[in-house]
């Protein structure tokens, strides 16, 4: 599934969270996989749906951005 935008609300694809990940220095580039893996340990009662990934850049900066889409894991 990719490409939430156009969504009302998320509630067509299914997510009713989402969480935005971003960095512009490079020590933090470097970080975020790492900053992302603890998010997701400490909520394991969430299932990613979706995940967008974009890079932009100017003259001084270079910014990626990772934005999750998730929802709560249903109930056994």
């Amino acid at each position: 599934m990719s490409g939430a935008s156009g969504t009302s609300g998320g509630t067509a694809l299914g997510f009713t969270g989402v969480k935005v990940f971003s960095a512009t220095k490079a020590k933090e580039r470097e970080e975020l996989g790492e900053t992302i893996t603890r998010w997701l340990r400490s909520n394991a009662d969430l299932e990613v749906l979706d995940r967008v990934v974009s890079q932009s850049s100017d003259n001084e900066f270079h910014c990626l951005s990772i934005v999750l889409f998730y929802r709560e894991r249903p109930r056994e």
